[in-house]
């Protein structure tokens, strides 16, 4: 690889050349990665600590919250460290280390999202057979497959990229080394990399994009065959959440990847990639937690373990 090109590091450009932004963007993304992190590690310890909340649907849940805390980590720390000291320089290993953790982790996100949704299956469609279906073992393999197929995926692309030559400009027009921005500035043939990109990611994000409408064509079947309207309305709420952070996360992959290269513009790609990147890692705990009953009880048991008169006082 340090035989196929001459770039020993990359300058990233960032969202903006405007030096009367650098200060705004700095507070917002720390200001949204300081969230990200309290909400996703927050998620985590307050499952791990709730014994009612060790059941498969958690389990994925806080796995959920690894994979956000894992790709938002390798990407936001850099760029708010970019905006605070104006260095936008990174090397040319740490560009292939932040390609490679946060496209294994964003594809892990795609398995598990499908396994929650299998998971939601069997709790609505088959609730008799649910603790035999579901068992810590099928539950243990297909966390374990989803992160497997992740880096799996993350090394066919790191591997297709960075084989190839970067002689020329070594200014990424991105905040974050990207498949786009990089394939951009190679100076080598790109036509392979642009068809593995179009039939790998292709290839994960609709293969688990299928397994979600099949499980949740069936859950909306079970749901209207219901008789109880209260039986309805449980059923609903505990999909609603994880539809909601598919329909995200899916819709703004599919754009960024799997549109035809000449309709993708530099400054779209980073208004997108700022939202799946930053913003929907902060985003997930609050769609789950919102609206889950059983969360809003744990965290209030873990803030009475660490804050009992205060919330005594505000009890009253």
């Amino acid at each position: 690889m340090e035989n196929s090109t001459e770039a020993t590091e990359f300058i990233l450009l960032g969202l903006t050349d405007d030096p009367n932004l650098q200060v705004p963007l700095l507070l917002i993304f720390l200001c949204i990665y300081l969230i990200t992190l309290v909400g996703n590690g927050g998620m985590m310890v307050i499952i791990r600590s709730d014994s009612r909340l060790h059941t498969p649907m958690y389990f994925f849940l806080s796995n959920l919250s690894f994979v956000d805390l894992g790709y938002s980590s390798a990407v936001a720390p850099k760029m708010v460290a970019a905006l605070q000291s104006g260095n936008k320089v990174i090397s040319y290993n740490g560009c292939a280390a932040q390609f490679f953790f946060f496209v294994g982790f964003a594809t892990v996100e795609c398995y598990l999202l499908a396994s929650m949704a299998y998971d939601r299956h069997a709790a609505v469609c088959r609730p008799l057979h649910y603790t035999t279906t579901m068992t810590a073992g099928v539950c243990a393999l297909l966390a374990i497959t989803s992160y497997v197929c992740g880096f799996l995926n993350a090394s066919i692309h790191a591997a297709d990229t960075f084989r190839l030559s970067f002689c020329g400009s070594n200014e990424i027009h991105h905040f974050f080394c990207d498949i786009p921005p990089l394939l951009a500035i190679s100076c080598s043939s790109t036509r392979i990399s642009k068809l593995v990109v179009f039939f790998v990611v292709g290839f994960n994000v609709f293969s688990t994009l299928l397994v979600i409408l099949i499980s949740y064509f069936f859950i909306c079947i079970a749901i209207q065959r219901m008789r109880s309207a209260e039986g309805r309305k449980k059923a609903f709420s505990t999909c609603a959440s994880h539809l909601t952070a598919v329909s995200i996360f899916y819709g703004t992959i599919i754009f960024m990847y799997l549109q035809p290269g000449s309709g993708q513009s530099m400054d779209t790609d980073k208004i997108v990639s700022v939202f799946y990147t930053v913003v929907i890692p902060m985003l997930n705990p609050l769609i789950y937690s919102l609206r889950n009953k059983e969360v809003k009880s744990a965290l209030w048991k873990v803030l009475a373990k660490f804050y009992p008169q205060s919330l005594q006082v505000s009890s009253r």
